[in-house]
C-alpha cells in the first residue's frame, strides 16, 4: 500500500501580517473578489466565519440565467451582462454551468399576455444567441400533456443555464485564488474593525476552532457578507445609510415525475408571481417566494405559508402529476441581499449589485457589496477590483455568441483518463469528473494509495472517500458538514439519510486517522448542521385550508 498524508494543513498564524485587500465574506461573490484581487499580483485575505458558500450560495435556485424576467422592469444593460457572463461560465467551467432547456408556460389567467411572452423572448434570444443546447424538441408538447387540460396553455422553449452545485464552483474558484497567493479563512469571525483617523486600518479576527485572535493590518476591506452587510457595519461602528433589504426565497424539493420532461419550467404561481420547477440532483426544485427578512438571515426558514403557496402552485399547475404534502423531501430559504427600497415591492426591486464606497460614512477604503447573483460574481469581482484601483479587464474573446464546448467529449476524456491511471471504477471517474474537471486526477491520485479510498461514501453515491480526503488538503474543509453539504455536496441528495451521514463519516474519519471520539462529535455536527439547512415540514404547522386541500 502507498502511504499517503491525510493531515489537514495547518493554517499558519495571520498576526500582524499586512494585506492589500481583506475581503469578508466567503459566498459566491466574496470569494470572486478574492480571486479576482489576488490574480492582480494584489496580497488578499479572505475571510469566512462560518464556511465558504454555506450561505445564500447555497440556498438559491441554482440556475445560472440572463434574467428573462428583467426585461419588464427595463433592465436590459443587466441582462445583457448577465448573459456574456452565463456564456463565460459555460466555456470557463462547462462541467459545473450547463445549457439546460426552460419552457414557459401561461395558462390562460396568466398576468403577461402570450403576444408581450413573444416578444420577450425574442428580444433575450437576440441577446443571448446560443448556448450549444441540444433540445429535444418533443418537450413542450410532454409538457403541455402534464398541466392542466381543464385550460389553455401557451408554451415557449428558450435555452439558458443551470449550475447545480454553486457550492463546487465556489471551491473551484477559491483554489484558483490561494493557487494566485491568496490566504483564506474560513470558520473565522471578525471581532472588530479598526477605523483611525476616518480611514480602515486593520481588522481583528477571530479563529473560530482554535479560539485564537489575531490582528492583519488592511490597506481596503470589502464588506461582501450578502445579506448581513448591514449588521457588519453595526459591529464595525460604521455608521452607514440602510444598504440591504433582505428578501427571503424559500424553495421546496419534490421527486421529479417521470411524466415531467427534463426542461426546466418556468411559470406563474397561485398569485401570478414567476416561479421555477427545474430538474435538480435527481430531484424537482421548486422556487421561490419572495417575503421581506428582518431576522437573522443566518436563521430564515421557510414559513408553512410559503411551502403550502409552493406545493399549492405545483399542485394546480399539475393536477395529474399527484404532487402530495408528504412527498416533500425538504424545504430551504436564502435571504437575497437585495438593495433597500422600501417603497417598492420585492419583484420590482433592482437585481443589479451596487458598490457603496464609505468613505462619506467617515470609513474610507471600506467597500460594501449590495446585491450580486451567481451569474454576475466575476463580473461584479471585476467592478470591485477596478474600485479599489486594479486594472481589471473584461475577458477577452468572449460574446455571448461564443462557441459552446463538447462537454460530453471532455467529460468522457477526463474520466476515461481517471479510470484508466488510477483504479477507480468508471461510474466513480464519470462523477468526479462532473464536479472536478481537469482536477479530477488530482482527487484520484489519492485514490490510488488506498483501496479503502476507493470506495463510495454510501450506498447511494459514487462519490469515495478520496473526495472527502482532498476537500481537507486542497479545499479549505474544515469540518466534516463543509465536506458533505459543500464540497462533496452528496449530503443534498434526495436519498441521503442519518445512515448515509453515518457511513460517510467513518469513510471519512478513518482515512483521515480520526479517533472514534472525533468522528462520533464530526458527525452528530454534521447531522445537525443538514437538518438546521434542510427541513422536512411538518404538516401539523400547515394552515389548516392547506391540510384540507391535501387529504
Amino acid at each position: 500500500m502507498v502511504e499517503v498524508d491525510t493531515a489537514i494543513p495547518i493554517r499558519p498564524s495571520l498576526d500582524g501580517r499586512h494585506f492589500d485587500i481583506v475581503v469578508i465574506g466567503g459566498g459566491i461573490n466574496g470569494v470572486a473578489i478574492a480571486r479576482e484581487c489576488a490574480r492582480a499580483g494584489r496580497s488578499t485575505l479572505l475571510v469566512e466565519r462560518h464556511d465558504f458558500a454555506a450561505g445564500t450560495t447555497s440556498r438559491s435556485t441554482r440556475i445560472i440565467h440572463g434574467g428573462l424576467r428583467y426585461l419588464e422592469h427595463g433592465e436590459i444593460g443587466l441582462v445583457r451582462e448577465s448573459l456574456r457572463e452565463r456564456q463565460q461560465l459555460l466555456r470557463e467551467r462547462p462541467y459545473l454551468v450547463r445549457p439546460i432547456e426552460f419552457l414557459l408556460a401561461l395558462g390562460p389567467d396568466a398576468r403577461r399576455s402570450a403576444l408581450e411572452i413573444r416578444f420577450g423572448l425574442w428580444l433575450y434570444k437576440r441577446f443571448a444567441g446560443r448556448t450549444g443546447l441540444h433540445r429535444n424538441g418533443n418537450s413542450a408538447a410532454e409538457l403541455e400533456r402534464v398541466l392542466d387540460r381543464g385550460s389553455r396553455w401557451s408554451v415557449f422553449s428558450y435555452e439558458d443555464a443551470q449550475c447545480e452545485f454553486p457550492e463546487r464552483l465556489v471551491a473551484e474558484w477559491l483554489f484558483d485564488a490561494t493557487e494566485a497567493g491568496a490566504a483564506a479563512r474560513s470558520h473565522t469571525e471578525v471581532l472588530e474593525l479598526e477605523v483611525r483617523d476616518g480611514c480602515v486600518r486593520s481588522v481583528l479576527l477571530k479563529d473560530t476552532p482554535s479560539g485564537t485572535e489575531v490582528r492583519v493590518i488592511a490597506d481596503w476591506v470589502i464588506n461582501a457578507t450578502g445579506p448581513w452587510a448591514d449588521r457588519f457595519c453595526e459591529m464595525a461602528g460604521v455608521r452607514a445609510p440602510r444598504m440591504i433589504g433582505g428578501v427571503r426565497g424559500s424553495h421546496i424539493v419534490l421527486p421529479k415525475p417521470a411524466e415531467i420532461p427534463a426542461a426546466a419550467v418556468y411559470t406563474e404561481a397561485v398569485d401570478g408571481r414567476p416561479i421555477f420547477l427545474v430538474p435538480w440532483n435527481g430531484q424537482l426544485l421548486v422556487g421561490t417566494t419572495e417575503v421581506a427578512q428582518s431576522e437573522d438571515p443566518g436563521i430564515a426558514q421557510p414559513t408553512a405559508d410559503e411551502i403550502a403557496y409552493l406545493l399549492d402552485s405545483v399542485r394546480i399547475k399539475f393536477p395529474n402529476a399527484d404532487f402530495r404534502f408528504d412527498q416533500i423531501r425538504y424545504s430551504y430559504a436564502g435571504v437575497r441581499p437585495l438593495p433597500y427600497a422600501p417603497a417598492e415591492s420585492p419583484s420590482a426591486v433592482t437585481r443589479r449589485h451596487l458598490l457603496h464606497d464609505h468613505l462619506e460614512d467617515g470609513a474610507a477604503r471600506l467597500i460594501s457589496v449590495i446585491g450580486g447573483k451567481l451569474t454576475t460574481a466575476a463580473s461584479l469581482a471585476r467592478q470591485c477590483a477596478r474600485k479599489v484601483g486594479i486594472s481589471a479587464a473584461e475577458p477577452r474573446g468572449v460574446s455571448v455568441r461564443s462557441a459552446a464546448v463538447d462537454l460530453e467529449a471532455l467529460l468522457g476524456n477526463w474520466a476515461a483518463q481517471v479510470a484508466a491511471e488510477y483504479g477507480i471504477p468508471a461510474n466513480t471517474a464519470r462523477a468526479m469528473a462532473g464536479w472536478y474537471g481537469p482536477r479530477a486526477e488530482s482527487v484520484a491520485r489519492i485514490a490510488k494509495a488506498d483501496e479503502a479510498l476507493r470506495k463510495p461514501l454510501c450506498p447511494h453515491t459514487e462519490h469515495i472517500a478520496a473526495e472527502g480526503v482532498s476537500a481537507f488538503q486542497n479545499e479549505y474543509a474544515v469540518t466534516l458538514a463543509d465536506v458533505l453539504l459543500r464540497r462533496v455536496p452528496v449530503g443534498l441528495g434526495g436519498c441521503w439519510s442519518e445512515d448515509c451521514s453515518t457511513a460517510a463519516a467513518l469513510a471519512i474519519g478513518k482515512a483521515m486517522g480520526w479517533a472514534e471520539a472525533q468522528i462520533a462529535s464530526e458527525l452528530e455536527n454534521a447531522i445537525a448542521e443538514r437538518e438546521a439547512f434542510l427541513r422536512k415540514p411538518e404538516k401539523s404547522g400547515m394552515p389548516a385550508e392547506f391540510n384540507l386541500q391535501s387529504k
